[in-house]
């Protein structure tokens, strides 16, 4: 997965600029792995599991009465995904938006299946970042091809309840594994918010006590990560509400209520990135507000000392002016200690003054 926060500069249409419409240009972190292609094959009473190593293996499984779960680790093998899109007859279109990482999420119609694209969030404690990866499914009527960026994935729940000959996956059709898969990763999205939340919550306990620049370079950089959560998460809401308008022939009336399911999930996770955004802009305000509080406080203190020296000032100003002669400049008392005295009285008078004020 790809670090949230560096997601690939380089513009789609400057790589892909002057190329035809559907021509598989990979666009994504560049990376060495191979392609892994994994199939499981089911039924009610049914079950089968195995690595693929020959792609035609696969179209086997096209017009088989099972339900058949093709998963693909690794997109930038154009050739493999171009190979399994004439298998399955998938529009040449489909094929270059699965190599482009970078697709927003959203549902297409095909001839015969669906094509829905969205996103796979990670967080990494290590680098307390936000990492996404792009998952695209083409749903067909009984078989399902999903297509991951890399090896390893957060579906193993999922593949445990396929392997079980009593849970409700295994008497459902395509249409109940896509909403288990996106289930899955929008249940993901929740362990996001919490760690994203429990990281807003450190901040607004800081708020009062850390006045640094790195204090606002976390706010800032969290802030950000929220934003490309919102822009990750949002269309979700879109492509799931497509899907129960009814729109999609491959979703089984019977199945629409989970995805009603989904629908409220994905707006609970949008609700949580807002408000952990107002949150922030909140914290913001507040750590602006203390700042200026301070800096008043030392202003009025700066203030308070500057005008108890105005008059000593005036009157050591007076007695130093080079003059031959000056009015009790020949005095027992002594003039120096009387205008101490005189200046002491002065000093002590404000001071006694401001804090009746309560201006200190």
């Amino acid at each position: 997965m790809k670090n949230i926060t560096n997601r690939i500069k380089e513009s789609t249409h400057a790589i892909k600029s002057g190329l035809p419409p559907g021509r598989l240009v990979y666009i994504g972190k560049k990376t060495s792995a191979s392609v892994r292609i994994t199939v499981i094959d089911y039924d009610a009473d049914n079950f089968n599991e195995r690595e693929i190593k020959d792609l035609k293996d696969c179209f086997a499984f096209k017009d088989t009465e099972t339900v058949t779960w093709i998963n693909i680790d690794g997109i930038h093998h154009t050739d493999v995904i171009d190979k399994i899109g004439a298998g399955f007859n998938i529009h040449p279109l489909f094929l270059e938006d699965i190599v482009n990482s970078q697709q927003r999420p959203k549902v297409e119609e095909g001839k015969g299946y669906n094509f829905i694209v969205f996103k796979m969030l990670d967080y990494n404690d290590a680098t307390k970042n936000v990492e996404v990866e792009q998952l695209s499914l083409i749903v067909g009527r009984n078989f399902l091809i999903s297509f991951q960026e890399n090896i390893g994935d957060i579906f193993d729940t999922v593949r445990n309840r396929v392997r079980n000959p009593d849970s409700r996956i295994r008497k459902y059709g395509t249409d109940y594994l896509a909403y288990a898969l996106m289930d899955k990763v929008i249940d993901n999205y929740f362990v996001i918010m919490e760690k994203m939340g429990e990281r807003v919550e450190e901040i607004e306990d800081n708020a009062f006590t850390k006045q640094d620049t790195k204090f606002i370079r976390d706010i800032s950089y969290l802030r950000r990560e929220l934003v490309l959560l919102r822009k990750t998460i949002w269309p979700l809401r879109e492509v799931i509400n497509t899907l129960l308008r009814g729109e999609v022939k491959e979703i089984k009336p019977e199945t629409l209520l989970f995805y009603r399911d989904l629908y409220d999930h994905t707006v609970q996770v949008i609700d949580s990135i807002e408000s952990y955004h107002d949150s922030l802009a909140s914290v913001v305000d507040v750590n602006f507000s203390v700042q200026s509080f301070r800096m008043n406080d030392v202003m009025k203190v700066l203030t308070i000392i500057s005008t108890i020296f105005m008059p000593l000032t005036f009157i050591v100003g007076v007695y130093g002016m080079n003059f031959p002669t000056w009015p009790n400049l020949d005095s027992k008392l002594g003039t120096f200690w009387l205008i101490m005295l005189i200046m002491a009285t002065i000093a002590g008078a404000m001071i006694y003054y401001f804090r009746k004020k309560k201006w200190l």
